[in-house]
């Protein structure tokens, strides 16, 4: 069974920046991609960024040249690093990892972002 372990989340002034981490426990498989998605009250779960294994990268269109995803130091490692956040950044960030047609999240990691 994979294990999606998120680290990172917090609390920051708007303008500031925070570095989510995500690793994969319980596979030696390359796993097809790596993922992160939000989830703010009231709202619907939305993709944040996605990373394949071929490094190929998508993000969300509200965080397009704020946030940058990357493959950390294990193969199934993956880190968001997310710059300019604002009032609308806050939510409960999810990870998660897909090989073939599984998938598998994480518990979800909170990011609030004060004005």
């Amino acid at each position: 069974q994979v294990r999606l372990v998120e680290s990172g989340g917090g609390l920051v002034q708007a303008g500031g920046s925070l570095r989510l981490s995500c690793s994969a426990f319980g596979t030696n498989l390359r796993l097809n991609a790596m993922d992160w998605y939000r989830q703010a009250p009231g709202k619907e779960r939305e993709l944040v960024a996605s990373l394949s294994s071929d490094l190929r990268t998508d993000y969300g269109d509200s965080v397009k040249g704020r946030f940058t995803i990357s493959r950390g130091n294990g193969k199934n490692t993956v880190n968001l690093q997310m710059n300019s956040l604002t009032p609308e950044d806050t939510g409960v960030y999810y990870c998660k990892a897909t090989w073939a047609q599984h998938e598998w999240w994480g518990q979800g990691t909170q990011v609030t972002v004060s004005s």
